[in-house]
């Protein structure tokens, strides 16, 4: 028996991004683990990635390429070669192409986040066709906007330092479900003698295990902080000297947060006046005895009408109080920015056609827009749409309208996939994609500093084939004849991250894939000295690209869409808000169909308060239908005091044709975007719940 050990790296959209040691036995992986050399890892991998041989080896992996036999949504395919699926798919994309390259549209987001399956060669192929540009706004535009305006770039607090600050707010995110490396670090710091602060509309079991949670409206963080940034100044709980040398537009903002008293700040976010004063001043007070102070916000508070804003107005918090000075202090939304990443090597921008500026199609709206007809202001109708690296029928908002538009029959449907999901029942070819532990892939980070190395473990299964080599092999069909189609893997890896960059002045594609990760060349405070990427240098309070754009300049507080307060006329036929984060053993609509991972979470829940149960003769355990204008889905009621009155709480995603009424918490959500980074407004929904009779669930 031979046994070999191979490096390799989590694919999965989260920001931990764990180096990973595989085990294989004579060719099959039997075993994958957590390094416990890399320092974020330190090896422990989440439950849902430690079950990463039970995914690749399921035994309804897609293994052959497939070809529509019944109506779109079935799910009916017929085996076909390869050469047949090649044939048939280059000549519709070709016929399409000779009328409008742009009705063919790329639909793809991070069903792996690696540089080289993910935009590298498939980028490279719809640049050459022309094909309609995809706004990959789906998780975390909003945020990254406001935090760039403010900050600069997506830089901020190491991963690595967390565990030395005394004071760490946890905003909008459920680290154990999310980011479990960030929890190791979390939890050192409060056996050091920190304090955990979790503000968050439900209380997770992150928040469980805070020293407080501050259950906040849905949509009113960047009130929140408001409130804050009031009594900080009110209480001379400042930093003057870093507001004076490294921020732009502190008396315009001190001006701006006079109205937001506690009492009004409070009345907003439907807490006590006593918690904004107290959750201020003990930001302000820890800071000014010289102690670190943390934020970990997450993407949980930008689903929300004005996610940007309320991501803009927490990251102007560190500069007000000088957290930025520690190591330890700051905020941490993503530091995506740190790596020097290559993208014109590896997406090759340069390959449109001469004179080309195709549309730029949103992938958050991809229910309307497959329903839409030509026009001049919308351009060619949708012919074409290639999927890889993502689920949209169960993953994207007004999931009704997703699934009638994806059942168009004159629409046509490539789907790379390593399972049938929800999507690939709509597709007209279906292709087997490799997993992780079969292809070569190079990885940067939004949660920590380690370039990352991802090595093929075992030979692809059946005939599935990387994301690239599908490309190059539509590439070659189609005749383009370019050489950076006949780039190798590892040659494209090797171009991933720009050397000339002092933050990877040690990047050697070779060394990396032998070791596995390689911190980047960074200092361990980012800003202690200000030397913002802003324009200004500074952390800018008063943002004129802001204004140019059309945005308030300065921190401001922009209502949900929904809301009682927001929108009463709509509250009176949906009177509960609904927000629907990650199951803890799911990570989007991945890993739904590992068997042990869908038997922890049992089936679809609703968490409901006893109060509002009661109004609508709920017990626990019943099953309810959770209903708006857009649609519905049915769920089992769990009653609980883990959400606030008003708030119901699907955890989510469900693949809909696992669901015993085939929908999901997305049949409900929105397709309307954010106040900036036009984003999905996930959270930002009202609903009503009945209960229903088991008897009355129909698909």
């Amino acid at each position: 028996m031979t046994t070999s050990i191979v490096r390799a790296a989590c694919p999965h959209d989260c920001p931990d991004t764990c180096a990973m040691l595989v085990t294989v036995q004579d060719g099959v992986a039997t075993e994958v683990r957590g390094d416990p050399e890399h320092p974020p890892t330190a090896g422990a991998l989440c439950t849902k990635v430690s079950r990463y041989v039970e995914r690749t080896y399921h035994k309804d992996r897609l293994l052959h390429p497939l070809k529509r036999i019944g109506r779109k949504g079935e799910g009916r395919f017929e085996r076909i070669s390869w050469d047949e699926a090649l044939t048939t798919i280059s000549s519709r994309l070709q016929s399409i192409a000779a009328r409008d390259p742009q009705a063919i549209l790329p639909y793809s987001y991070a069903g792996t986040m690696g540089l080289v399956q993910g935009e590298s060669m498939a980028a490279r192929f719809f640049h050459k066709l022309g094909a309609s540009f995809l706004d990959r706004t789906i998780c975390a535009t909003a945020g990254g906007v406001g935090y760039r305006y403010t900050i600069g770039a997506r830089i901020g607090t190491d991963l690595e330092q967390f565990q030395n600050a005394k004071l760490i707010l946890i905003w909008g995110g459920n680290p154990i479900a999310s980011s479990v490396h960030f929890w190791m670090r979390a939890q050192e710091a409060k056996r050091r003698g920190a304090k955990l602060i979790a503000i968050d509309p439900y209380r997770s079991l992150t928040a469980e295990k805070c020293h407080q949670h501050i259950a906040l409206l849905p949509g009113t963080d960047a009130a929140l902080a408001l409130g804050m940034m009031h009594v900080l100044i009110a209480e001379h709980l400042l930093d003057e000297d870093y507001i004076a040398r490294h921020t732009l537009g502190f008396e315009q903002l001190k001006e701006r947060v006079r109205e937001w008293t506690p009492e009004r700040t409070a009345q907003t976010c439907g807490i006590t006046a006593q918690e904004v004063q107290q959750l201020a001043r003990e930001y302000g007070t820890t800071a000014k005895g010289g102690d670190a102070v943390a934020i970990r916000v997450n993407y949980g508070v930008q689903r929300v009408r004005g996610g940007g804003m309320a991501v803009r107005n927490i990251a102007c918090l560190p500069a007000l109080v000088g957290a930025w000075r520690h190591a330890a202090g700051g905020v941490q939304l993503s530091v995506s920015d740190t790596f020097p990443k290559n993208n014109q090597a590896l997406q090759r921008p340069d390959l449109l056609p001469v004179g080309a500026a195709p549309r730029t199609i949103n992938m958050s709206t991809i229910g309307d827009d497959l329903l839409r007809e030509a026009s001049p202001e919308f351009g060619s109708k949708i012919e074409a749409v290639i999927v890889y690296n993502s689920n949209p029928v169960a993953v994207a908002p007004e999931s009704s309208k997703v699934a009638q538009g994806f059942a168009r029959e004159d629409l046509f449907t490539v789907v790379l996939e390593h399972f049938q999901t929800d999507t690939a029942d709509y597709a007209d070819i279906v292709l087997p994609a490799t997993t992780q532990l079969e292809h070569v892939d190079i990885h940067s980070t939004y949660g920590h500093l380690y370039m990352m190395a991802n090595n093929a473990a075992i030979a692809p299964l059946g005939e599935a084939k990387p994301n690239t080599e599908i490309f190059r092999l539509l590439a070659a069909r189609m005749g383009f004849d370019d050489a950076c189609f006949k780039e190798s893997d590892d040659e494209i890896a090797a171009q991933a991250f720009n050397k000339n960059d002092v933050r990877a002045i040690h990047f050697d594609w070779h060394a990396l894939k032998q070791k596995g990760w390689q911190k980047l060349n960074v200092p361990d405070a980012p800003f202690a000295e200000g030397g913002f990427p802003t324009p200004s240098g500074k952390c800018e309070f008063y943002c004129a690209r802001m204004q140019a754009d059309g945005l308030d300049p300065l921190p401001t507080y922009i209502p949900p869409y929904e809301s009682v307060a927001s929108n009463p006329e709509l509250a009176k036929r949906y009177p509960l808000a609904m927000i629907s984060p990650p199951a803890r053993n799911f990570l989007n609509s991945t890993f739904v169909n590992v068997q042990s991972l869908r038997n922890t979470e049992g089936e679809p829940h609703l968490d409901i308060h006893p109060i509002d149960a009661a109004r609508r003769t709920i017990e626990n355990g019943a099953r309810v239908r959770i209903y708006n204008e857009r649609g519905a889905f049915v769920a089992k009621a769990r009653v609980t005091d883990k959400t606030r009155q008003g708030l119901v709480v699907g955890l989510s995603i469900w693949w809909k044709k696992l669901a015993a009424d085939g929908r999901n918490a997305n049949e409900v959500t929105s397709q309307r975007l954010t106040d900036m980074g036009a984003a999905p407004t996930f959270y930002d929904v009202l609903v009503e719940v009945e209960r229903v009779d088991h008897r009355s669930i129909a698909r």
